[in-house]
């Protein structure tokens, strides 16, 4: 970006000025204009000018009084005076206050181009050094807080580097905490992050010298003052409504103790899941959680007893208790960590039974490796939930299904070897202790046709082989098969095999004649 502010108090200079440098090859943005140094000054004010060609003589504010406005103001310019001959005086004294040169009135085209270009070329070449001096600054801060990174998180560090690096900021080295900064997140709530909205909010509560970024991701690492309350900034970010939990170690002084404070501020983070209420956990709020424990098996035994049952109510009643608040909180994180693997321990071992049996269908026990890896304990408890409740199904799907076929085998029995005798639905649904109703569902969908179907197909199965294989009357074979009325029979028979039973006789037995002649005939 280049932009040229002209300042003169005649007019058609400003024009003619502003007339040749349109008509010049130069990259220029914008062009602004000024009658006197007082409205060159608002505008140097308000707006990115890089050159100012400004008359040295003008009412009100002349050009040299103005350039020393914007030295007093600190406003980064550059200048070309314009003066007649009897101004050189003013024009050396401009060279003095660090303009780039003068132009003698009347200004000439040639001389006006070659001074813009010249001026225009210096403010490039400062540009791009300032860009490289950046990037190099940016790039050894990034160094820096790499190297930092690594030692926070154990890496060996000689004494020379320590000291050096305590040196860069003596006075927060010398009494800082840690503070990790967890941000809060819903589930199926999508949202940009906004740690650096919380870094931004941090420097501004600390200042740039009590405040060193030392880690982004996963969390928002920081090394703050010590002397600085530690519910400043939790406060400043509630103001600001940025969700975020904050765990600060205790003050740390000396840049040896940063690998303690880096292990410190992490147990703070891990236990920050018990206690989701407290927007800034200190390591004051888990002193006396106990260390030692016993994990209660026999409660996950018995909630184990029952998966595969109508009691899912249970289920839900038993993890409650297992992971209520109150118990959770009485010991070192660990101890949650811990049951929560022996859960998945105990699924893992309940699926692997029924998974030849599920299908396509799985338990998503990736979800529950880790609780770190949700919001919040109460997240990870409901997911754990989810799953058993899964498997709970799953479970009684296959106890079910297993219990149906032995009843459905046993009903088939019943019916191969009582079809002789009046038969129905409700005798054998009885006689295998089910339901009317859910019998003959149960019977439709797993054999592929209803009772009464599957009756009557055995039935005449006997029928047929009774016809062509015995001399029994046909009224006597309806009678063998279970049907008290010989119509009803014929009528029956007739309807699936499209003939009387008289006519399949005579078939069967031509069919056997024809069978044994030509059996003779190989003879």
């Amino acid at each position: 970006m280049m932009n040229i502010l002209i300042v003169d108090d005649q007019k058609h200079i400003r024009d003619g000025l502003q007339a040749m440098l349109g008509q010049f090859p130069l990259q220029l943005d914008q062009i602004y204009c000024a009658a006197n140094g007082i409205e060159a000054l608002q505008i140097l004010r308000q707006h990115s000018i890089q050159l100012v060609i400004t008359d040295i003589r003008m009412p009100d504010m002349d050009g040299l009084t103005l350039m020393a406005h914007t030295k007093e103001e600190h406003i980064k310019v550059d200048y070309l005076i314009i003066s007649g001959y009897s101004d050189f005086a003013y024009a050396q004294k401009a060279i003095s206050l660090g303009a780039k040169g003068y132009l003698l009135k009347p200004v000439k085209r040639e001389d006006l181009q070659a001074s813009v270009e010249h001026v225009l070329q210096e403010v490039r070449t400062r540009q791009a050094l300032s860009r490289n001096m950046k990037h190099v600054s940016r790039r050894a801060k990034e160094t820096d807080r790499k190297e930092l990174r690594m030692f926070m998180q154990g890496a060996v560090s000689d004494e020379e580097w320590i000291h050096r690096t305590q040196q860069q900021n003596p006075e927060l080295w010398q009494n800082y905490r840690l503070c990790l900064l967890r941000e809060e997140v819903w589930i199926n709530q999508p949202g940009a992050s906004s740690s650096h909205g919380m870094e931004s909010m941090a420097y501004r509560v600390y200042g740039k010298r009590g405040c060193i970024c030392l880690q982004r991701r996963p969390h928002l690492i920081l090394a703050v003052d010590a002397s600085v309350d530690p519910g400043a900034l939790p406060a400043a970010l509630k103001e600001e409504q940025m969700g975020a939990i904050t765990a600060m170690t205790n003050p740390q002084q000396g840049l040896k103790g940063l690998p303690d404070s880096y292990a410190q501020v992490m147990e703070l983070y891990r236990h920050s899941y018990l206690f989701p209420e407290k927007r800034c956990i200190l390591p004051t709020d888990i002193a006396g959680l106990e260390q030692q424990w016993q994990l209660p098996y026999d409660e996950l035994y018995h909630l184990f007893q029952f998966i595969g049952t109508k009691n899912s109510g249970k289920i839900t009643e038993e993890i409650s208790r297992l992971f209520h608040k109150n118990v959770l909180r009485r010991y070192h994180i660990r101890y949650t960590e811990q049951l929560c693997r022996a859960m998945v321990q105990m699924l893992e071992e309940y699926e692997r039974v029924i998974r030849p049996y599920m299908g396509e269908e799985t338990l998503d026990m990736e979800c529950l490796r880790n609780i770190f890896d949700h919001p919040g304990i109460r997240d990870y408890i409901q997911a754990l939930q989810q799953q058993l409740l899964r498997l709970n199904q799953f479970y009684y799907e296959f106890k079910c299904s297993y219990r149906n076929t032995q009843d459905l085998n046993e009903a088939i029995r019943y019916i191969h070897e009582n079809y002789h005798k009046p038969l129905d639905l409700a005798m054998v649904s009885n006689h295998v202790s089910l339901n009317y109703a859910y019998f003959s569902n149960l019977f439709k969908k797993n054999v592929g046709k209803g009772f009464a179907e599957y009756l009557r197909d055995v039935r005449l199965d006997k029928a047929r082989r009774l016809l062509a294989e015995t001399e029994y009357k046909v009224i006597e074979v309806a009678a063998m098969v279970g049907y008290e009325s010989y119509k009803s029979f014929t009528r029956t028979f007739r309807e699936v095999m499209g003939m009387q039973p008289t006519e399949y006789r005579q078939r069967m037995r031509r069919k056997l004649e024809r069978e044994g002649k030509g059996q003779e005939n190989a003879l």
